[in-house]
């Protein structure tokens, strides 16, 4: 008996354990839309999309090198376990006259140890980005440089995933990438949630199809 109760401990809980989190279901639901539809980044750069794409889209504004830090905290809580999703990428919309800061910092990202290929930079004027971030329809704002803090979960339809009944927020539209404590306890269970539901759909459709 104690042999059995050894095994469950070390081989049988650990397994559980990984498809419980690995599921990525939080409260046992899928991550509420909260806003349906928003504009699509084709307008700013017409050989981007976010159709079919899990995204995760911020706004880095005119100063890059002030936001390096939340750059590589992105980076490495949320991208390096992620990005080798097939239908996974980050989407910065970037000020026009960012270009060879950008390129610095991209350069920065892949020498970090993984493909920085799925990090996409996108151009535009000051009116579309704020169309873009406007389109969100969140209680947040970018700052003066065309910045915030926050990053946004968009699913393969170009809604905006969130909660709507985060305990600290009430409406969490968005991610402070300042902080890494919420980069580890909200945001990488919600990225799981959404994975987990197109993964789980894929797994319906191929049923079906045989």
């Amino acid at each position: 008996m104690k042999k059995t109760a050894v095994l469950v401990i070390l081989f049988i809980f650990p397994i559980v354990a990984y498809i419980f989190f690995a599921s990525g279901v939080n409260h046992f639901g899928k991550l509420p839309i909260l806003t349906e539809r928003v504009g699509n980044i084709e307008d700013i750069s017409p050989a981007e999309t976010l159709e079919d794409k899990i995204t995760i889209l911020g706004f880095l504004g005119r100063d890059v090198a002030h936001k390096k830090g939340n750059a590589f905290n992105l980076n490495e809580k949320i991208y390096k376990p992620f990005y080798r999703f097939t239908d996974f990428q980050f989407v910065m919309v970037m000020p026009m006259g960012t270009e060879d800061e950008v390129a610095d910092l991209k350069a920065e990202l892949g020498a970090l140890g993984e493909d920085a290929e799925k990090w996409k930079f996108i151009f535009g004027n000051e009116q579309q980005i704020l169309d873009l971030f406007n389109s969100l329809k969140t209680d947040l704002s970018l700052d003066d440089d065309l910045s915030t803090p926050y990053v946004f979960i968009i699913d393969k339809t170009g809604n905006l995933r969130g909660r709507n009944d985060d305990e600290d927020e009430g409406t969490k539209y968005g991610f402070n990438a300042t902080s890494v404590a919420e980069l580890n306890n909200k945001m990488t269970d919600d990225v799981k949630i959404v994975l987990a539901e197109y993964r789980m759909a894929l797994k319906k459709n191929k049923a079906i199809e045989k």
